[in-house]
């Protein structure tokens, strides 16, 4: 058996690189490392000895992180990666090979899938690129290595061959997702989980999630482009539901739980049967999770009896035709229905609004603007459409001449907040970072919002934390203006 290191590397403080678009966010939000969790969880049930190191998390430097590795001396080290931390972990791995110079440097990651050959050009420290989904490639691949067996035996690699990237047989995707160990024993070991913050879900929370791959197609969703694929595939309500047992026992501190699937009832009968599960053996943790407005009206109220509190919700644009370009297949009605529905129930609705979006304009963003007013979801971000390589939108705004720049750093301002690095044909990027600025005032410092935020904290104590938690930071962003900027080739 072998020692294995996964590292979430160190870049800036408090950097989100797991989350859809990696940054350091207004909100303070801290995605849990799940797909590192999800791989370590694996290579401990196989017998071999894991670490895992969540630098931005734990606040630990290069240094630290450094000699945390060299007291473990791992065979091999798992490092993850981001699109615009891209650089950074590269240089990351030169340094970790330098102080471990007989391991196996892999990366991971979507980035590191979307661009596996260009990763092994740029750093000769790095041996080779786990695919896609990496629980099982990483597994296989320590397998291989306690055997001394070539990892060209390994399907889902890209690896070297003398100095020529190859890309090696391909992995098929798990479909019985309960063959898989529950991630949350890996967050006990290993995490604190008061490091973690998610504005959607009440804190100290524990995110997981019960499915993989989206049946939907929009062109700038990373994840299901580069990681997981567009087959839904489920775990099974009593698998989830176990989980969420061990959570309760095993974090009492915890307060919600948050579910990263991409759609979380994007299976209706299995959303339903989770729900069921959860109040049947009085599962009492309220809970958020990412939702499309196409969810049925007797799902939510499902949903919403078995303790959900908190949706995140893409509503992205007011203009139908540029929905249809995104291929978000919802329509402005359903929008409508959805929060109509969700606000009798008195679920929490934060709305995700893009600009930049594929036949842009002045009159589709003030569009975009009035239908998030008229919505009005309890929270709602602003942002720039956020493009990563491996996305059909990538491809689009490269080939169509409006990706402004193709520095992968430039994806971040120095404060590690996004970057706008796209434009329209009639939008340049100064002009949908100042629409983003202006929307974001228009929404939120309405005096109908003041008046209807007011009196939703002082009803409830847990809103008033999260509020407070997350406002902090984006107040200041709100006053002072957006730190977004446009790029720069």
């Amino acid at each position: 058996m072998l020692k294995i290191a996964f590292v979430n590397p160190p870049y800036l403080a408090r950097f989100s690189r797991t989350q859809r678009s990696p940054a350091v966010t207004k909100s303070g939000t801290l995605y849990f490392p799940m797909w590192l969790a999800a791989a370590a969880a694996l290579c401990a049930e196989s017998g071999h000895e894991i670490d895992l190191i969540d630098a931005p998390a734990s606040g630990a430097d290069i240094e630290a992180v450094l000699a945390r590795l060299a007291h473990f001396a791992p065979r091999l080290l798992v490092v993850e990666t981001s699109t615009p931390s891209i650089a950074s972990d590269l240089a990351f791995c030169a340094r970790a090979r330098e102080r471990l110079p007989g391991t196996c440097v892999a990366l991971v990651g979507t980035h590191a899938s979307a661009r596996a050959q260009a990763c092994l050009r740029d750093e000769p420290a790095v041996d080779l690129v786990v695919l896609g989904e990496y629980d099982l490639g990483v597994r296989d691949l320590a397998a291989a290595l306690a055997r001394d067996e070539p990892v060209s035996t390994v399907a889902g690699l890209c690896y070297r061959d003398g100095d020529r990237p190859r890309l090696g047989a391909a992995r098929a995707v798990l479909d019985d997702l309960d063959r898989l160990p529950p991630i949350s024993p890996i967050y006990r070991r290993f995490l604190d989980i008061r490091d973690y913050f998610n504005p959607n879900a009440i804190h100290p929370m524990v995110t997981i999630s019960t499915s993989r791959g989206c049946p939907n197609h929009c062109t700038f969703c990373v994840y299901p482009q580069t990681i997981t694929g567009h087959r839904l595939r489920r775990r099974s309500a009593g698998h989830v539901v176990d989980e969420l047992e061990y959570i309760r026992r095993a974090f009492p501190e915890a307060r919600s739980v948050f579910f990263e699937d991409d759609t979380f009832p994007a299976d209706r009968a299995r959303c339903a049967e989770i729900c069921e599960e959860m109040i049947r053996r009085g599962f009492d943790l309220p809970w958020s999770a990412n939702v499309r407005v196409d969810v049925e009206p007797e799902t939510l109220r499902l949903m919403r009896r078995a303790g959900c509190r908190n949706l995140c919700v893409g509503f992205e644009s007011g203009d139908q035709a540029l929905l249809d370009r995104v291929r978000k297949r919802i329509t402005l009605a359903q929008s409508r229905a959805f929060m109509r529905e969700a606000r009798a129930l008195g679920l929490i609705v934060h709305g995700c609004f893009m600009v930049g979006l594929p036949g842009e304009t002045p009159e589709t963003m003030r569009r975009t603007l009035e239908l998030a007013i008229e919505l009005a979801p309890d929270t709602a971000q602003f942002y720039p459409i956020m493009v990563y390589p491996g996305t059909a939108a990538y491809d689009w705004y490269a080939r169509e001449g409006m990706l402004v720049t193709e520095d992968f750093s430039r994806w971040l301002t120095p404060a590690g907040l996004h970057n706008t690095v796209v434009r329209s044909a009639v939008l340049d990027a100064e002009a949908l970072v100042a629409f983003c600025d202006q929307a974001r005032r228009r929404f939120y410092l309405r005096p109908r919002y003041l008046w209807r935020r007011l009196g939703l904290v002082a009803r409830d104590r847990e809103e008033f934390r999260r509020t407070w938690r997350a406002g902090r930071t984006f107040l200041r962003h709100l006053l002072r203006g957006s730190d977004i900027e446009a790029g720069h080739g």
